[in-house]
């Protein structure tokens, strides 16, 4: 087991390594290019199937026990070790990162975005892999805020060199805000270790340990540095704007894992050190993380909104970016109700919407692939074409050029309808049961907290959720079924139905990158119980100092 953990993080760094070195002569396939992308995919594959031998291999019976645990010393002189470990909180976590790393590398080999060597681009989706794994398993403060800011770089690569219109701009707005944030993070994160004596999560976070020693000031001060560089990361409002843009720009697979993986890093870090280690400090700021949290699901729904009407010229991958927005506030507000009914929902949306956008950014990139466009008023307006009238003759009517999934590719518009309304958070989909327990934990917030104000919350979170089913349904309508034809311009022609040219359906390829996302949607839906027996005995002993 801690092979297989110490392994997962490890791999994808020697896997990037291999990567920029030439191929070896029997393994060069057809050209150097299609090599190296398959390395990629056997990289990314081996680190996943270690992660699902983990998930098998954990102790199911005693998940709120560190497991796999790694323990080494590496700079005595500031106490700071390579530890590593996972409990029913990270794994979840650990598994969707290798899940959607290998999904995405082998969408790319079938499918490469345009830009430089392929080399480079393998090598930086490995690093961003194992930058994530290690966020979510390490065990020290210093090293998660190392492993924190590995996975920066090679996104903004991936942003700067392969991305869409804008790539440069939108790529210098990630670094640069989330640079920021994470030095005010790294500033607290030292004076929890001043403080206590330690960077040990584990001994930090229980109530006979280091962080006794932390007094109310301290943890109020540390709890606002260190939430600051997680909200940025979160992404809260109003600290969210760096994401649209990077979305917008980003290449297909970039958007997948910045909204599957990466934005979980900032709310995985409130769960695991603000509310273990600053308990006073959270609990102090914890209304005002509620009411940020509950403006961004109502801006989030808003921006949408303003998006998807007709004529707004609204990108639909800009219209996701901002769905994230109030996705994620539904984990902040859960987290911030301080309550184990509020932080399983939050860690349940976090798997959730990890499954449920993924999903959406692949199919966005598929529907750009075929269209060139991701313009909600390109994808649902009817052009001018010809079809033949009943005289035989090729009148000028029109006929529907936007996407029109349902009648031009119906097993692609399908998935693509199934993907929104797991969105919008339908029972029976795993978006529903993260939404409803969060809003649970703020009907009833932990003992000391303003009840009023976060059954306030509560409300502005529900309205969240109707407007996040109007403007997904209004997505639907118009990329699925397309706009309204104008009348015949013919008198000959019947009035009937234009045919529009047929669009290439789901390939061979992305029901195999996709499919696994759209049937745990369905499995975590259905069977909720397997992720939160994960979590919940982990959380009851997080929330509980330890015990």
């Amino acid at each position: 087991m801690q092979i297989l953990l110490a392994g997962s993080v490890v791999l994808p760094l020697i896997g990037a390594l291999a990567a920029l070195l030439p191929a070896p002569p029997g393994l060069k396939g057809k050209n150097p290019d299609q090599a190296v992308l398959r390395h990629g995919v056997t990289v990314t594959g081996v680190v996943f199937a270690a992660t699902l031998a983990l998930a098998v291999g954990f102790d199911h019976g005693h998940p709120a026990r560190m497991q796999a645990t790694t323990d080494l010393s590496w700079i005595p002189a500031l106490g700071i070790r390579v530890h590593l470990g996972v409990d029913g909180i990270s794994l979840p976590l650990v598994v969707l990162t290798a899940l959607l790393t290998f999904l995405c590398a082998l969408y790319s080999y079938f499918n490469m975005p345009t830009g430089p060597s392929p080399k480079a681009f393998v090598a930086l989706i490995l690093v961003l892999e194992s930058g994530t794994l290690a966020t979510f398993a390490v065990l020290d403060l210093m090293l998660f805020f190392l492993a924190f800011e590995m996975v920066l770089i090679p996104m903004y690569f991936l942003i700067a060199r392969w991305g869409g219109a804008g790539r440069q701009a939108a790529a210098w707005k990630f670094i640069l805000y989330t640079l920021l944030g994470s030095v005010v993070m790294l500033l607290g994160l030292l004076l929890i270790g001043v403080k206590s004596g330690t960077f040990d999560m584990v001994a930090l976070a229980t109530d006979n340990g280091p962080k006794a020693q932390l007094s109310h000031t301290v943890q109020l001060v540390a709890v606002l540095a260190v939430g600051v560089g997680l909200a940025v990361k979160s992404p809260m409002w109003p600290l969210h704007s760096w994401l649209p843009d990077a979305h917008t720009a980003a290449p297909t697979v970039g958007s997948v894992l910045l909204a599957g993986v990466l934005l979980k890093m900032g709310t995985y870090g409130f769960v695991r050190i603000a509310l273990p280690i600053t308990p006073d400090g959270m609990h102090t700021f914890a209304p005002y993380l509620a009411a940020l949290a509950a403006v961004g699901i109502v801006y989030g729904s808003l921006a949408c909104l303003a998006l998807v009407r007709t004529g707004a010229k609204g990108d639909l991958k800009r219209l996701i970016a901002y769905s994230s927005v109030g996705h994620m506030g539904f984990v902040l507000l859960g987290i911030a109700s301080m309550t184990p009914t509020g932080v399983n929902g939050a860690l349940f949306a976090n798997i959730a919407h990890g499954l449920i956008t993924g999903l959406l950014f692949f199919l966005v990139g598929g529907l750009k692939d075929r269209l060139g466009s991701t313009d909600l008023d390109t994808l649902s307006r009817p052009s001018p074409g010809h079809r033949p009238s009943t005289s035989g003759s090729a009148a000028p009517l029109p006929v529907a050029t936007g996407a029109a999934l349902y009648g031009r590719a119906p097993r692609f518009g399908g998935l693509f309808a199934f993907a929104a309304v797991a969105s919008l958070g339908l029972p029976g989909l795993a978006g529903f049961w993260g939404e409803m327990l969060a809003m649970f934990g703020a009907f009833r917030p932990a003992a000391g907290l303003s009840r009023p104000a976060f059954l306030t919350f509560m409300a502005l979170a529900g309205l969240g959720t109707l407007l996040t089913a109007a403007y997904l349904l209004l997505v639907v309508r118009r990329v699925c079924m397309g706009g309204t034809l104008k009348a015949p311009t013919s008198p000959q022609d019947t009035g009937g139905p234009a045919t529009a040219p047929a669009l290439p359906d789901l390939a061979r390829y992305e029901y195999a990158a996709w499919s696994p996302l759209a049937v745990l949607t369905v499995l975590a839906g259905l069977w909720p119980a397997a992720l939160l027996g994960l979590t919940n005995p982990a959380v009851q002993q997080l929330l509980g100092g330890g015990k």
